[in-house]
């Protein structure tokens, strides 16, 4: 089956300014391990006959090490708008069932936490915000050179949801799967991704 969404994230974790994972190195939280969040707003998208387009989807992870040394958990909140269809889709999606980069993820899977449905909010724009079940997180960029009127920049990251990502702080209270954390690192850019990804394209949570 043939799948495709497109449009603009924001992620937080618990790992202080700037998370490793992008890298691979360890997390730099205060247990050691990286739970976050990942706020997809799809713009566009579609499960082969099923239209994904205006649905939004958390994407909830725990990193107990780096990312290659695997053992993740990983879940998914979907908004409650969005109709069982594309629940659905958007589940096996993100559970790595139809291929593509989220197949790469279930490799390194240990647990797959499920599908919650709950109130999934995205604002975009400079400073991004988003919330998951009521608990609200707002990115806060930083700044580039002074004078540049830029914002800091990732670029080429071995795991990254995007090719280029904007880093900064992401404050938030996250309490889903019974998991209760403060987010304190943020990212945000726009992204697209598809059962069928260019070779040598990579994607993970920063």
């Amino acid at each position: 089956m043939a799948w495709r969404i497109s449009g603009t994230y924001l992620a937080g974790c618990t790992c202080h300014l700037l998370c490793p994972c992008p890298v691979d190195d360890p997390p730099t939280s205060d247990d050691g391990q990286c739970h976050g969040v990942g706020v997809f707003s799809i713009a566009d998208g579609n499960l082969d006959d099923t239209d994904l387009s205006g649905v939004n989807l958390c994407l909830v992870n725990l990193f107990p090490s780096n990312l290659t040394a695997g053992n993740w958990k990983l879940g998914v909140v979907v908004d409650e708008n969005a109709s069982d269809e594309q629940a659905s889709a958007v589940e096996r999606i993100i559970k790595g069932e139809e291929g593509g980069v989220f197949e790469q993820f279930a490799a390194l899977t240990d647990e797959w936490l499920g599908m919650e449905r709950r109130p999934v909010r995205f604002s975009n724009g400079d400073t991004p915000s988003a919330s998951i079940g009521g608990d609200p997180t707002t990115f806060e960029p930083l700044p580039g050179p002074e004078g540049s009127h830029t914002q800091t920049t990732v670029k080429n990251a071995m795991f990254g949801f995007a090719p280029e990502f904007r880093v900064g702080h992401a404050p938030g209270t996250v309490s889903v799967f019974g998991m209760d954390f403060e987010t304190i690192y943020g990212e945000s850019a726009d992204y697209e991704f598809s059962s069928e990804m260019p070779e040598g394209a990579s994607v993970g949570r920063g």
